[in-house]
């Protein structure tokens, strides 16, 4: 699972790790050591469902109905970091507009079919949280494409989505994932049937209202581009 012979660059020298230990002494990381959960799951480009790979969330409560999680391509130290996802309860996905409902995926058939997991995690304690997961939504980008081989992070950041039925996940992704970390998402499916979804029901707008979502970015004028015409334009 290394990734870092597939990253461009020099090797991290003496004084760099040096450095960096005598920083980690002294400094404090308080956003990173709220992190204190490791979820699996499988992602797709919103606009392409066969493009779809493995993504390792750590995440950590903004409180009980927010969540925010940073996404690895593997759970190792060297993992590339290659999105970010933010998870909500379903009150607080129901107070969205609606043209912002559609980048939002349900977690209802990823938790229910068992594909969504805690690497390690005893299946009796990993359900209690799940039970809660069942019933959010989460919006999630990714900004690194390592499925199409690209060795730095790349274009703009892609709109991802989530599995909301059968038959949808690759059946080699799905075994590969399952053999490396000794689970079987069958036998979770049978232990998780009594779980639950968002009390409503998966939003119909949810999961980019049953259709595709592609990401681009094309050029507009800056507003008050004329007032502003005089400004220096720094950034050219």
């Amino acid at each position: 699972m290394s990734t870092q012979s597939k990253i461009p660059g020099e090797a991290t020298h003496a004084s760099t790790a040096v450095f960096e230990t005598a920083t980690a002494a002294v400094q404090r990381f308080r956003p990173i050591n709220q992190i204190h959960q490791h979820l699996c799951a499988f992602h797709f480009y919103s606009h392409d469902m066969t493009r779809q790979l493995e993504a390792h969330h750590f995440c950590a409560h903004l409180n009980d109905e927010v969540r925010q999680c940073l996404i690895y391509d593997s759970p190792e130290k060297d993992a590339r970091l290659i999105g970010i996802e933010y998870i909500i309860s379903e009150n607080l996905f129901l107070t969205l507009p609606d043209e912002e409902k559609c980048f939002w995926h349900s977690h209802e058939y990823e938790v229910k079919s068992g594909t969504l997991f805690m690497p390690g995690m005893p299946g009796a304690i990993e359900r209690v949280d799940l039970e809660k997961v069942c019933k959010t939504y989460g919006k999630v980008f990714h900004f690194w494409q390592v499925d199409r081989g690209d060795i730095l992070p790349l274009g703009i950041p892609q709109l991802m989505m989530a599995l909301t039925r059968d038959e949808q996940l690759d059946p080699s992704l799905s075994l590969k994932v399952e053999k490396r970390y000794g689970v079987s998402f069958e036998e979770e499916r049978r232990k998780r049937e009594s779980m639950s979804g968002p009390e409503h029901g998966v939003h119909p707008m949810a999961n980019g209202g049953g259709g595709g979502l592609k990401t681009e970015l094309r050029e507009t004028e800056m507003a008050a581009a004329a007032a502003a015409a005089s400004i220096p334009r720094v950034f050219v």
